[in-house]
């Protein structure tokens, strides 16, 4: 069979300890006047106190954006009314990957007229843009959504009980800088929460239908990183090695989730997001194994011939640094992964299992979902939930 894909991120990826250094300079190519989005916590105020200095010293000015929450349609419209109202000609997004979701909606919605809902998948009307995003400059704080380098911005919509993206070409990133002191001071539960969304966008991409050589390398590379470097990050203790490794394995995952696919993980995690409001790494550990494991096994039963499971062997071997490593060690090291970052179960997040068949047609409907390695029963996916609980 002859390979056909294609590969898109950010027009420029900068990498590297100490790079904030460098975005005044960055930014001052855009423009003059930014929309800065970052975080509403006193922590996240700390964090981006460098980068207004950064801009101002380069002459650029800046209005702030700050982001509470996950981003919402009310955000997202807040934000396309200040970008408007400040005559402002680009957008810095510096935080979580929410602040950057909410900095890629602000920098379309400069350039493309109307309510965010004109563009929403889902619960909104779906056009695309028709006009490139205002340029962007994108600096995560967090090591797990890679949301620096995708092209898409997910808002809840509380009122449909979901999450829905905006999503186009257009909306990558102008710059994606990624610096991984930014992350230095990042509390370990933070940390392991958002290095299991890491994970999870490198393991779920290596064995899914759409996996394709670029994005293989990533995650590859990707695995072993986050593998030996996750627990150390968490440890507490500055580690600046452990938090590179992290940085560099949250940008792969980003670009191998937009140029391949995802699984089932994310499928289920979209409609959980919106209806349990929890942080959507600790949602994707809580699932992963389990997802792992009934994958593994629906392929052992039905496809058994599949070349997915060699690289269910593969990743297990990538992921405990073992040679003779099987499927099965790799679902086990899953295992002990989330039970030693003390990641929740769905239950204590509150889902019910009364929930758990709406979710599963959810799911189904996902985008995410699409690309699993194998096609789940409705049984299969309902076992990766109570197993999950």
């Amino acid at each position: 069979m002859s390979l056909s894909f294609e590969f898109a991120t950010a027009a420029r990826v900068v990498f590297g300890w100490g790079r904030l250094a460098e975005a005044g300079r960055m930014a001052r190519e855009f423009g003059r006047r930014a929309l800065l989005v970052r975080g509403a916590s006193s922590g996240a105020a700390a964090r981006v106190q460098g980068l207004q200095q950064v801009l101002e010293r380069a002459g650029v000015s800046w209005v702030s954006c700050p982001l509470g929450s996950e981003p919402s349609l009310e955000d997202a419209r807040h934000a396309a009314s200040r970008v408007r109202a400040e005559a402002c000609d680009l957008v810095v997004a510096c935080g979580g990957g929410s602040v950057l979701d909410l900095g890629k909606a602000a920098a379309a919605l400069l350039t493309n007229p109307g309510d965010p809902l004109d563009y929403l998948e889902v619960v909104g009307s779906g056009h695309p843009l028709s006009r490139p995003s205002a340029p962007l400059l994108a600096l995560p704080t967090t090591a797990g959504t890679g949301s620096e380098v995708t092209r898409n911005a997910v808002l809840s919509c509380p009122e449909h009980g979901v999450k829905a993206s905006m999503r186009s070409p257009w909306m990558l990133p102008r710059v994606a800088l990624v610096d991984p002191e930014l992350t230095r001071e990042l509390p370990p539960h933070l940390t392991a929460s958002t290095g299991m969304d890491a994970l999870t966008q490198l393991f779920e991409p290596f064995l899914c239908r759409r996996a394709q050589p670029l994005t293989d390398a990533l995650c590859r590379d990707g695995m072993v990183r986050v593998a030996r470097s996750l627990r150390r990050a968490c440890a507490g203790t500055p580690d600046r090695q452990a938090r590179e490794d992290m940085a560099l394995g949250s940008l792969f995952g980003g670009m191998a989730l937009a140029n391949s696919g995802l699984g089932v993980v994310h499928g289920l995690a979209a409609p959980l997001g919106g209806a349990l409001h929890a942080p959507h790494g600790v949602l994707c550990g809580a699932i992963l194994p389990h997802a792992a494991q009934v994958n593994l096994g629906a392929l052992q039963a039905r496809e058994s011939e599949s070349q997915v499971l060699d690289r269910f062997q593969e990743a297990a071997r990538l992921l405990t640094g073992r040679p003779e490593a099987s499927a099965q060690d790799g679902v086990r090291w899953l295992q002990d992964l989330v039970r030693d970052l003390e990641i929740p179960g769905l239950a204590s997040l509150g889902l019910e299992s009364e929930a758990l068949a709406g979710i599963c047609l959810q799911a189904r409907e996902a985008s995410s979902f699409k690309a699993n390695p194998v096609a789940l029963q409705d049984a299969e996916i309902l076992e990766i939930l109570q197993r999950a609980l």
